[in-house]
């Protein structure tokens, strides 16, 4: 595995450490603290990860154009590091969106030209390998964040804007690991290139492509954000010190998966991959939505971090298989606007569901959702 797989990997690990000790508590912080309801939640959750995968479209359209990624994924990190003090200040719903959306911002302006990246300096035999990889350290970034999270929550009694203030150190870490430990390599500097998006370059990214892109939409239709399981926990009694806790259940399962499944995807047919995940998200689903005792959230928790971990690393492999090599900046970028549109209307939807008809009929909608992506699947196999 090139060693710049690795580097990326491990800046990943120490952004989500940074993204993570927010993010699992700050459904927490809106609903007790700040007073919003699940629809607010839902909205404010929709809208910024489809911020991120919209800006994606652009950044990633710039990578191929200027046949450079680094630059573009140290400036992503690097103002995702710096709005991580927005939270600890935040006094209203108005402050925490504008965070948020700042936040997911500089998540969109990396996220392509890395990915572009991990793809370049990877040969193809060990394609799924190198993304289930970079996975799996990006989870455990996810795992250690909502541990310190629960730490030092317990430590300072519940005090959100202290643990928000100390998660911009791991976030200004990776800056500096990405700035000084990745080098580009050759074969994508001082190449001449025409703009991406043109009609006659965007042709080239053929049905295949366009297939994987369909397939990712309704992927994230059925899956929408993971505040929902946060506040399915807070039911169950958990305490709002240890809520962090399920996110780090889920992301140990996902952590430990996604490279093994990676590995498994250079070997066998994607798709049926792709199918078998789907299963375990409808599972996930019916268990989250059957009972809200805690160690029934914690197995429909980790049911979910199973199916993370089959699929996540496995749809970028599917769109580095798909589009031409000088195109994959833009072709992540299109992937994820798709993708984002869809994460917005699952989680307003969800919110929706969550305020006028309960716990249950979210997730049960979500299943719904995951039945009818299988099928269409199904029918490709």
């Amino acid at each position: 595995m090139p060693a710049g797989v690795w580097v990326l990997g491990f800046v990943s690990l120490l952004m989500d450490v940074s993204s993570e000790m927010i993010h699992s508590l700050l459904p927490l912080f809106m609903v007790g603290t700040l007073g919003a309801s699940a629809f607010a939640v839902g909205l404010i959750e929709g809208l910024a990860e489809s911020t991120a995968m919209v800006v994606k479209i652009f950044s990633g359209a710039i990578s191929d154009y200027l046949g450079k990624r680094k630059a573009l994924a140290v400036f992503g990190y690097a103002l995702g590091a710096l709005t991580k003090p927005l939270f600890a200040i935040a006094s209203g719903m108005g402050f925490v969106l504008a965070a948020r959306l700042l936040d997911r911002v500089g998540k969109g302006i990396r996220g392509a030209p890395r990915d572009a990246l991990v793809a370049d300096i990877t040969p193809p035999a060990l394609r799924g390998a190198a993304f289930g990889l970079r996975q799996s350290l990006d989870t455990t970034g996810a795992i250690i964040g909502p541990l310190l999270a629960v730490m030092l929550m317990l430590l300072w009694h519940n005090d959100f804007r202290a643990v928000f203030w100390v998660a911009v150190i791991p976030g200004l870490l990776a800056v500096a690991m990405l700035l000084f430990g990745v080098r580009e390599p050759e074969t994508s500097r001082g190449e001449k290139r025409t703009n991406p998006i043109r009609r006659e370059n965007l042709k080239r990214l053929g049905m295949p492509y366009w297939w994987v892109v369909g397939v990712g939409a309704v992927f994230s239709l059925a899956r929408f954000s993971e505040a929902f399981l946060v506040l399915r926990a807070q039911q169950g009694g958990i305490a709002v010190a240890w809520v962090p806790l399920v996110m780090v259940s889920m992301n140990v399962v996902y952590a430990a998966t996604a490279y093994p499944f990676g590995k498994l995807s250079d070997r066998i047919r994607r798709e049926t991959l792709l199918a078998a995940g789907l299963i375990v998200l409808i599972a996930a689903d019916l268990v989250l939505a059957m009972g809200q005792h805690w160690i029934t959230v914690l197995a429909g928790v980790a049911l979910w971090g199973v199916h993370m971990g089959m699929t996540q690393g496995l749809l970028a492999t599917l769109v580095v298989d798909t589009a031409p090599e000088d195109l994959r900046g833009t072709a992540f970028g299109f992937f994820n606007l798709v993708s984002g549109i869809a994460v917005l209307v699952a989680s307003v939807l969800a919110g929706l569901l969550w305020d006028g008809l309960g716990a249950a009929a979210t997730f049960f909608v979500g299943a719904l959702f995951s039945v009818f992506a299988l099928l269409g699947l199904l029918k490709k196999l």
